[in-house]
């Protein structure tokens, strides 16, 4: 086998080859320090020709650079949010991964940034992706204390923070819109932790639909905080069935799911007896019968985005302020 047999070449041979110190070499490689360009052209003919790859600490050591980068997960998530962040993070180490990163986890609460800190103060990655973000986000907060290269999955009114985030609030108003148009005139809205920015955005969609044709949502029928397990699900979901809801609209896939079992355990059929419609899409969703009206969104492509992006401020490039992907409104049976 090619290779096989072989001992790597070191800093220290290339030097000894070429007659320079290790120092030339290693400026050469790192492109800093004062080096005259025939001598950093020499080194690097001679490292291509002969396949010298130095390794991640030396190569990090010259460049001042750990090669690691850290994805933060939320320390308070529902088991259905793991696909969403799975496939971030396949994003996020597809793209890490060609550039010879590596990429660290973390997981943290918003009352315990003790992971993050750690991580931060031993200098252990040079960014941080962020995998959720706040309304009051201490994790942000921090970042911006220790002026540490980050960027946010998830948008925030927090300035001069760098976002990649879907456009949740123009998404989730345009499928309000089309379930306004439907004559679907009593729509009940379950959402989730009103302390998550991508609830908030999801609301001010859904709000912004109704003032576009002059109306005004029932607030009455308007449920926050879901995510507290399925008691606080059905307790909503009876009461908007008891004022005569046509149409249950679930912030994410999450409250969808509860809603769905709920109403097969009461035998109240979809979408003959109430329409059933989503803000986030999932496998989940995508497997229940009838199929669910939705938005359906790109996860991996944030988690390469919002890589990419790092990346790029890492090499001290100019990158977008914020970045909002495309989604895409899926109509199925759920709501006929």
């Amino acid at each position: 086998m090619e290779g096989e047999g072989q001992e790597k070449i070191t800093i220290a041979d290339v030097a000894d080859a070429l007659g320079v110190s290790k120092t030339t070499v290693s400026r050469a490689i790192s492109g800093k320090g004062r080096i005259g360009a025939a001598t950093r052209q020499r080194v690097l003919d001679y490292i291509e020709a002969h396949d010298y790859k130095p390794n991640v600490i030396a190569k990090g050591l010259a460049q001042s650079k750990t090669y690691n980068l850290c994805a933060v997960m939320p320390g308070e998530y529902d088991i259905v949010d793991l696909n969403f962040f799975q496939e971030c993070l396949f994003g996020i180490q597809e793209t890490a991964g060609v550039m010879e990163y590596d990429v660290l986890i973390s997981i943290c609460k918003r009352s315990d940034l003790s992971p993050l800190e750690r991580i931060i103060s031993n200098h252990k990655v040079d960014g941080i992706i962020l995998m959720r973000t706040y309304m009051e986000d201490p994790q942000i907060e921090f970042l911006q204390q220790k002026k540490m290269h980050f960027v946010t999955i998830g948008s925030t009114l927090y300035p001069d923070v760098v976002q990649v985030d879907h456009s949740h609030k123009n998404a989730c108003k345009e499928l309000t819109s089309i379930l306004l148009m439907k004559q679907f005139k009593r729509i009940a809205l379950l959402g989730g932790d009103e302390g998550h920015f991508v609830n908030q955005s999801r609301l001010y969609g859904f709000r912004e639909a109704y003032e576009e044709i002059g109306e005004k949502p029932d607030e009455s029928m308007i449920y926050m905080n879901c995510d507290g397990g399925s008691y606080a699900v059905e307790r909503s979901v009876n009461e908007a069935l008891e004022k005569k809801a046509d149409c249950i609209l679930c912030m994410d896939d999450a409250v969808a799911g509860h809603v769905l079992r709920i109403l097969r355990e009461e035998h109240i059929k979809v979408p003959e007896d109430i329409r059933v419609a989503s803000f986030y899409n999932s496998m989940m969703l995508e497997n229940n019968i009838p199929s669910v009206t939705s938005l359906s969104f790109d996860a991996r492509e944030l988690g390469q985005v919002a890589c990419r992006t790092l990346l790029d401020m890492i090499e001290g490039k100019s990158v977008e302020p914020c970045r909002l992907l495309s989604y895409e409104v899926v109509l199925k049976e759920s709501t006929k």
